[in-house]
């Protein structure tokens, strides 16, 4: 609002005020060539100024004309109202109040030079403000884009690894339970294994006991003291001579039976053993991979908290970059005719206070030549 208020002034307003100042310019100087003619000029001598003797007056009227003649001339060459009007002031006005007006209007003149030279460091210092303002907050929004990029990427990375974990523990789960299903399925088919190979074992050695029992006996009616022979058509009976092998064959199978139920209970520790090992590795990984999981959650959880910092931070600086761009375009339309024209003013300004000061210098008795070879 202090900017806006201290920077009112635009170049449609500007080319107004010049347009209004050349009608202005154009009118004093009809009025000034109206007002300066000698039927004019004797027309206000007898009404303002009855009582003056002749001489007087005409030392008066010469001054007053030597003064409007210099401060017309200036005020055609800077296209000043200001001074085309006092030059009629000069003319009609008497010398106490022209010398006020004109020490009034150096005073205004200094203060407007004063002013414009404020108004120009102003604008120079808001615009070195503004530029340096803008590039910092360019530099921000850069950054802040970059760093939206980098979280976006963050956190895709992120949900991609949480899918990828979580897929990877649901496998492993499945492979547990399948593992299970199996080692279940392995140990009712071990112990099928055994329950069959004990009783192999038992009825072959049923078996081998009837045999041993049997040939046993008849080995010991062998030994006995011979009897009554035979009687006739019977020949003498004899022990089997398969015997021997067929019960050695009994008592292998029953070895062997034997030796497959131990290497069934080797197996079946080995893979008992196994499973347990690898339900433990399993249940560690699992352990591990959702302790990854709450870690990776956490990081996700910040980063979009962040991202969400981060963007309206973002917003916040374009809408800063966009108040000083509106900022910018406000001190080009109060500063740049200052700052374009300002060594013509201030020159012009200058001008016009030397003329004023000639003018009063004449009013005082000053020669109007000397003006004249000076100028």
């Amino acid at each position: 609002m202090m900017l806006k208020e201290k920077c009112s002034m635009t170049d449609s307003e500007w080319e107004k005020r010049s347009k209004t100042r050349a009608l202005e310019m154009e009118a004093c100087s009809k009025a000034l060539a109206f007002l300066t003619s000698d039927d004019a000029h004797d027309l206000f001598t007898r009404t303002f100024n009855p009582s003056f003797t002749q001489e007087a007056a005409s030392k008066s009227s010469e001054r007053r004309t030597q003064a409007s003649i210099l401060l017309s001339k200036v005020a055609h060459k800077l296209e000043s109202p200001r001074l085309a009007a006092l030059a009629v002031k000069v003319r009609l006005d008497a010398f106490v109040r022209v010398k006020k007006a004109i020490d009034d209007m150096v005073t205004a003149l200094l203060k407007e030079k004063a002013d414009e030279i404020k108004h120009k460091d102003f604008c120079v210092d808001e615009f070195n403000k503004n530029q340096m303002e803008t590039e910092k907050k360019e530099r921000k929004k850069s950054d802040a884009i970059a760093k939206v990029e980098d979280l976006e990427m963050q956190i895709d990375e992120l949900t991609k690894a949480l899918d990828t974990l979580k897929s990877e523990i649901a496998e492993m789960q499945v492979q547990m339970k399948r593992a299970g299903e199996d080692r279940e399925k392995e140990n009712k088919e071990f112990q099928t294994v055994i329950s069959d190979q004990r009783a192999t074992q038992k009825l072959l050695k049923a078996t081998l006991t009837i045999l041993q029992d049997f040939y046993g006996k008849a080995a010991l009616l062998q030994r006995q003291p011979a009897g009554p022979p035979p009687p006739a058509g019977f020949e003498e009976y004899k022990k089997s001579e398969s015997s021997g092998g067929v019960m050695g064959m009994i008592q292998q199978i029953i070895d062997d039976a034997k030796a497959m139920e131990a290497e069934a209970i080797r197996d079946e520790e080995d893979a008992q053993k196994a499973y347990e090992e690898f339900v433990k590795e399993t249940n560690a990984s699992i352990e591990e991979k959702s302790k990854d999981i709450v870690n990776k959650s956490e990081n996700k959880a910040k980063a979009e908290a962040e991202l969400v910092e981060t963007k309206e931070s973002k917003e916040a600086t374009m809408l800063e970059l966009e108040q000083l761009s509106n900022m910018n375009a406000e001190l080009h339309q109060s500063c740049d005719f200052v700052m374009k024209n300002f060594d013509v003013r201030q020159t012009a300004r200058d001008e016009e206070v030397e003329a004023l000061k000639q003018a009063k210098a004449i009013l005082s008795g000053a020669k109007f030549e000397e003006f004249l070879q000076s100028a």
